[in-house]
């Protein structure tokens, strides 16, 4: 596989905008590992300990996010971060997600961060990535449609070589690149904000590698890290 280029605009690393992002190859992602169940007990009883009634209004690391989504105009209502997503759901109905090996450990590791966290196929990616302001010309399609949104300028996105959103703010992903049973080398988006400091991005970045290659195989080809 050719090396991956990837990118961060001056105008949103301005905002704040930091993060971890790697590229593991080699996963398998079609076979449950025998010490995943293990690990969801145990994040299960993290959570209950740690996700209590005004988690979400209180914790540093979500407001980051909110406070980034006001700087570019975007409702948090409308577009929740990733993380502030999975906990919400938490604390409404005690479900934490079981979708793949894959996505289930960025999703724990989220979790246990809050860091905004997603995978992206790398086979499905075209060309280099560039964390930059959209412009209103790019495409994308959100996880599960099967037609493009429009998307207004001004917004932080990770778009493709092709103008395609991969991932919009730390919201929500695109269609193409979602993470299925047949992907073997993925693209780990481990994104925070001013409020999250370098110790912190650099340890969910050792979790999510150890988790991933110690459950799924694979290994570490490229990182970046910007804090």
């Amino acid at each position: 596989m050719s090396a991956l280029n990837f990118s961060i605009h001056p105008s949103v690393r301005a905002l704040g905008v930091r993060g971890a992002f790697a590229v593991v190859e080699g996963v398998r992602n079609h076979v449950q590992p025998t010490g995943l169940p293990g690990l969801r007990a145990h994040l299960r009883q993290r959570l209950a300990r740690e996700l209590l009634p005004g988690f979400i209004e209180t914790d540093p690391v979500l407001a980051g996010f909110r406070a980034l989504h006001d700087a570019v105009g975007r409702s948090n209502r409308r577009f929740p971060a990733s993380a502030e997503a999975l906990v919400s759901l938490y604390l409404r109905k005690g479900i934490i997600p079981e979708i793949s090996p894959v996505v289930d450990i960025y999703n724990t590791v989220s979790l246990e961060t809050r860091l905004s966290l997603g995978a992206h196929d790398l086979h499905e990616v075209r060309g280099n990535i560039d964390l930059r302001l959209t412009n209103g010309t790019e495409c994308f399609v959100p996880l599960g449609a099967t037609a493009p949104e429009p998307v207004p300028a001004g917004e932080y996105a990770y778009v493709d070589h092709d103008g395609e959103i991969l991932c919009r703010l730390e919201h929500r992903q695109c269609e193409r690149t979602r993470v299925t049973s047949t992907t073997r080398a993925v693209f780990c988006i481990l994104q925070g904000h001013a409020g999250t400091d370098r110790a912190m991005i650099e340890a969910a970045l050792a979790r999510w590698v150890d988790l991933t290659t110690g459950l799924c195989g694979g290994r570490l080809t490229e990182s970046w890290i910007i804090a």
